[in-house]
């Protein structure tokens, strides 16, 4: 695989969660991975404004404070992008080259999108999100906007801050959304201005981009949930630059997170053999039905190079496969983790 100029401006401005954060119940603020795809925007907040309106029957704009005065809500919840695992597919697909760190887990706090859409009385059946970043793709202009059918949205949260804090500006300050279970194209960033309208959303980054093909021109499948996926945090000790993880002979707990955007986890497996045979972990649920679950395995390290791998099965049937599946952008990869370990 080789890795171009271009994906190396993207991955520059974007970085992933280092894996041995995957012990952490939240994610630090800092260690939570990010992808931003047009400029972070320098936003007043003392000008700033939130405008709900399109099919409803009270148009409503929202200062920060007036958010802030409202009932709370605050959420743990998984977040992870979409393109994470591509730079391991082949055929190589150019874009952001995430491997398998582009997860985090934030408490995000905020107001109940559902609440507002109450307050304003949406009539429609879908909602734009709309965001301050701006920028150009594939030829077209465009703000960053995603849609969601109404009953959707009102499960969304409208977040302001994170890990008790205000959102830095790069998670999206002042405001985001917060969708739980989706990946996370749909969680817009810098948002300023929601509509509710009578027909499905059918701009760029919904009609064209994170969409599963495999050849351009086809209309393909939209990406919405989090398929299911377990990562392992690094054992032993790393090598540098990057190698197998060095572990000693004798008793070792593999430890890691799980989760699904579909249905809850149900079972980890391990394999420390390639994925010949797997083992069932000890799975313990996360502090909320959206937030990554925690399993830990016992395993007596024998000399040697292993093979360790994991995999996640959620209580919908959903479990990840062996081996990847390509598309042409390189979505929902969610093959199993592989950790090369030499014990001795």
């Amino acid at each position: 695989m080789e890795i171009g100029l271009e994906e190396l401006l993207l991955a520059a401005r974007n970085h992933g969660m280092p894996l041995e954060a995957l012990r952490y119940d939240v994610t630090p603020v800092g260690l939570h991975y990010l992808l931003t795809h047009y400029d972070i925007p320098l936003v007043d907040p003392d000008g700033w404004r939130l405008e709900l309106g399109g099919d409803v029957e009270r148009p409503l704009s929202l200062t920060l404070a007036d958010l802030r005065a409202r009932e709370p809500v605050e959420l743990v919840a998984t977040m992870e992008c979409a393109g994470n695992g591509r730079a391991l597919l082949e055929p190589h697909v150019v874009s952001q080259p995430w491997l398998q760190e582009a997860v985090g887990t934030g408490r995000w706090r905020g107001v109940a999108l559902g609440r507002l859409l109450d307050e304003a009385g949406a009539r429609g059946t879908d909602v734009v999100f709309s965001s301050l970043d701006r920028g150009v793709e594939a030829g077209e202009e465009q703000r960053f906007e995603r849609g969601l059918t109404l009953a959707e949205a009102r499960g969304a949260l409208l977040a302001y801050d994170l890990n008790g804090a205000p959102l830095p500006p790069q998670h999206g300050f002042p405001l985001r959304l917060l969708v739980p279970g989706w990946y996370g194209m749909t969680n817009v960033k810098w948002l300023a201005e929601i509509r509710v309208t009578g027909e499905p959303f059918a701009g760029y980054q919904q009609a064209n981009a994170y969409r599963l093909r495999q050849a351009e021109g086809e209309e393909g499948e939209p990406l919405g949930r989090m398929l299911p996926r377990a990562l392992m945090a690094p054992p032993g000790r790393p090598e540098f630059p990057p190698g197998p993880r060095h572990l000693d002979v004798g008793p070792c707990v593999l430890e890691g997170r799980a989760w699904s955007g579909h249905a809850p986890v149900a079972a980890v497996e391990v394999s420390c053999d390639g994925c010949a045979t797997w083992a069932e972990t000890e799975l313990a649920p996360g502090p909320s039905r959206w937030a990554w679950s925690s399993w830990r395995l016992e395993w007596d390290a024998p000399r040697g190079a292993h093979e360790l791998c994991c995999r996640a099965r959620d209580e919908a049937g959903n479990e990840q496969p062996l081996a990847p599946s390509w598309n042409l952008g390189g979505y929902a990869n969610n093959a199993v983790q592989r950790v090369p370990v030499v014990v001795a």
